[in-house]
């Protein structure tokens, strides 16, 4: 029915349409079509990083959206459960919310205003984020999952809403969302922010200058959005930011890992390890998907190594932090693919209570069922959900902080080894033959830091809930912070990383091996551009940080 999301270097279609809402078409771009079903993570992040990205809707999404929010005002016409227009405003317990107008019944003027009030008093009363900002590749990260969600016809708003989105998208205009305060069952308090944005309340940042929303919506020409019906409550009660930060870290934690498989690498050649429990044929012997993704990605780093070739000084037997390193570098991958697969299903479908289904049908046919449902013009169904719940992301996130806990373990003992020359046939502390002074024996103490922090972060698995808004909220998932301590955890390994590099390089240069892999002889090559070999003792905070950036960047 709809066409996938594409990238492609192409103006804008519907040129007209894009010129009314965006005032004017941009130069060549990423051109990207949302259809509320096939949005990936990598597309998410491309998105959300490139502030100058064009946005299409793919065949059926306009009136897919156009119909989601007349059965959601049809409903109100016939006297259903609507937010902010049959239930939570006191006028509609003694009126009903129609009129007659040429015969016909409409929804009455007053009461839409009403409406309208209710919605923009209900953005104004959620905005309340603390903290400082979140950086705007979150809140765009966000901002395209709510579109793609809303694009599924599965939201009831109505249809400038999307177009508001995409021009937010477009133009670079990012709402200033605070970075915390929300407990996982839908991000109401922060993308509360985002609807005020919309309505021409708050701030928002433009390309780096942060100016009133007003202002913004004034000089893009965008006019302010009126929301009714369930507007407010779609836009505020979205768990998309939070999902949002979590695509942005599941890949970036892939683009590490993917990393960190070549630095173990180099490691290894530089411990002159045995390559033995990375074979296909070793791991054949228990083929789970943990050991056999790790090792695959160890021997991709490995390839025209020196270590294919027999040494004297080679163990049989190296320590658990090398030999097992294709179980916890492999555990970590498939708990990142994982978390990508699962974010998948979470943005290509609905999260709203209620939810609105189009063309439903009562297969169920009893009373209580069938009260959802909505005959007419636009038919359907307004089912009350639980779609707000984030325990299934939250999960995989908690499972991949886990799995990187682990890895930072790995590191650090693989790291600490290097100091001990009966393991290494190396100098003690790596140092080099001129250095009377004390090497790497210090540098050790960063390190274990840094995985006291990460073992403290990943630890704080949130179970606990606190009963709120009337004792009805009486459990959350907690998945910002979950999402947080993965950010944090991230960060932390790169700079472990960076020490392990260190010493990783090092050991190579001081064993002055026959062959490198294709692999790790680049990496090594690359990394010496911006750290040298350390000849005398020297303060090594410089060269951590060279080696962050390094990595980070690379």
């Amino acid at each position: 029915m709809f066409t996938s999301i594409r990238a492609s270097r192409a103006l804008p279609v519907c040129g007209l349409c894009v010129t009314l809402i965006l005032g004017g078409i941009p130069a060549m771009a990423d051109e990207w079509t949302i259809d509320g079903t096939s949005l990936t993570v990598e597309q998410v992040v491309d998105i959300a990083r490139d502030d100058a990205a064009t946005i299409a809707f793919g065949q059926g999404v306009d009136d897919q959206i156009s119909r989601s929010f007349d059965l959601v005002m049809e409903a109100a016409l016939q006297g259903k459960a609507v937010y902010g227009l049959t239930v939570g405003v006191g006028w509609n317990k003694d009126r009903p919310v129609f009129a007659m107008k040429d015969g016909k019944r409409v929804l009455d003027d007053e009461l839409l205003n009403l409406s309208r009030a209710f919605n923009t008093s209900s953005l104004r009363a959620h905005g309340a984020g603390v903290g400082d900002p979140m950086p705007a590749e979150i809140v765009r990260a966000g901002m395209v999952i709510r579109l793609n969600q809303i694009a599924s016809g599965r939201t009831g708003v109505q249809p400038a809403v999307a177009q508001i989105y995409r021009a937010f998208l477009e133009q670079g205009i990012t709402p200033v969302v605070p970075s915390r305060g929300s407990v996982g069952e839908a991000d109401i308090t922060l993308a509360s922010h985002i609807g005020l944005a919309m309505i021409g309340e708050g701030e928002v940042f433009v390309k780096g200058r942060r100016v009133p929303a007003a202002e913004a919506l004034t000089e893009a020409g965008i006019a302010p959005l009126e929301p009714v019906g369930k507007d407010f409550l779609s836009i505020l009660s979205t768990n998309a930011l939070t999902a949002g930060h979590a695509a942005l870290l599941s890949h970036d934690v892939e683009a590490y890992l993917d990393k960190e498989s070549v630095i173990f690498a180099l490691a290894l050649e530089g411990f002159n390890g045995n390559v033995a429990p990375f074979l296909a044929a070793t791991n054949d012997i228990r083929p789970f998907p943990e050991n056999l993704a790790g090792a695959q990605a160890i021997r991709e780093g490995l390839q025209g190594s020196y270590l294919w070739s027999p040494s004297d000084d080679r163990a049989l037997q190296d320590p658990l932090s090398y030999r097992t390193m294709a179980y916890v570098l492999g555990g970590a991958k498939i708990a990142a693919q994982d978390l990508a697969a699962t974010l998948e299903i979470h943005i290509n479908h609905s999260d709203d209570n209620p939810g609105v289904v189009l063309d439903a049908t009562d297969d169920n046919q009893s009373e209580q069922v069938s009260g959802y449902f909505i005959d007419g013009e636009v038919a359907g169904a307004i089912y009350p959900t639980a779609n707000f719940e984030m325990l299934p992301v939250a999960t995989r996130v908690e499972n991949l902080n886990t799995a990187l806990v682990r890895l930072s373990r790995a590191i650090t003992m693989q790291t600490i080894r290097f100091e001990n020359p009966e393991l290494t046939h190396l100098s003690r502390f790596l140092a080099a033959d001129e250095n009377q002074g004390h090497a790497f024996g210090a540098i050790q103490k960063p390190l274990v830091a840094l995985l006291a922090e990460n073992q403290q972060i990943g630890a704080q698995s949130p179970t606990a809930s606190v009963a709120m808004a009337g004792n009805i909220e009486d459990l959350d998932s907690h998945a910002p912070l979950s999402v947080a301590n993965l950010e944090r955890i991230l960060d932390n390994l790169y700079w472990m990383s960076s020490i392990q590099m260190l010493h990783a390089a090092q050991a190579v240069d001081l064993r002055e091996p026959s062959a490198l892999g294709d692999a790790t002889s680049k990496l090594l090559a690359d990394y010496r551009d911006q750290v040298a070999f350390v000849e005398h003792d020297r303060i090594y905070s410089d060269d951590f940080h060279k080696g962050y950036d390094f990595l980070r960047n690379r």
